[in-house]
């Protein structure tokens, strides 16, 4: 775009608002100057996300030295990580390996800090479960933690009652397991 008042490249734009009518003004930083608009350097896009993001602590800053060696190609099917940023797919088993050190601060902010997948639980159905209690040696084991527990058991008691052919215990734990499960397919909803 050309400046309003000569032929050079416009790189200062101001919008105003003056009696409900919005005026445009493309100008050269030489002609903002001389109208009085104070113009900053201009700083590359790249360099300000830096900024932010630094700024904000999302990005912990670490020395050359304490930073993970980077694997440049997986060696068993040369996904580099460039593609695996560019793609958002690694492209073996191995790529988790070879990529550790890069992957593991993206599984921490993704999973809030944890290095482990814990799956989503809905928020509605995360009380429904009580807690167990604690004992010396272990901290009480969250709601989610046991809801999904108690399903597990039930799934497995239900397993063996129809191994063993005692059918009406059977039906009870279904109808349990599918009362828990409902309650779940309802919270995401």
């Amino acid at each position: 775009m050309k400046c309003d008042h000569c032929e050079r490249e416009a790189t200062v734009h101001e919008v105003t608002v003056r009696n409900g009518v919005k005026i445009e003004r493309h100008l050269c930083e030489q002609c903002a100057t001389d109208q009085g608009i104070a113009v900053q350097p201009s700083t590359p896009i790249t360099e300000l996300i830096k900024h932010y993001v630094m700024a904000q602590g999302l990005m912990p800053v670490v020395p050359a030295a304490a930073q993970p060696m980077r694997a440049t190609a997986c060696p068993n099917c040369n996904t580099t990580f460039a593609e695996f940023k560019q793609q958002g797919l690694l492209g073996c088993e191995q790529c988790y390996t070879a990529f550790e050190g890069q992957l593991l601060p993206l599984l921490e902010r993704a999973h809030d800090g944890g290095q482990h997948h814990t799956g989503k639980t809905p928020k509605r159905g995360a009380g429904d479960a009580p807690a167990t209690p604690t004992t010396p040696s272990k901290p009480a084991k969250k709601p989610v933690e046991a809801r999904v527990n108690r399903l597990q058991a039930l799934k497995r008691d239900l397993d063996q009652a129809v191994k063993d052919e005692r059918y009406e215990a059977a039906a009870r734990l279904r109808d349990e397991l599918r009362k828990l499960e409902g309650s779940e397919g309802e919270a995401r909803s």
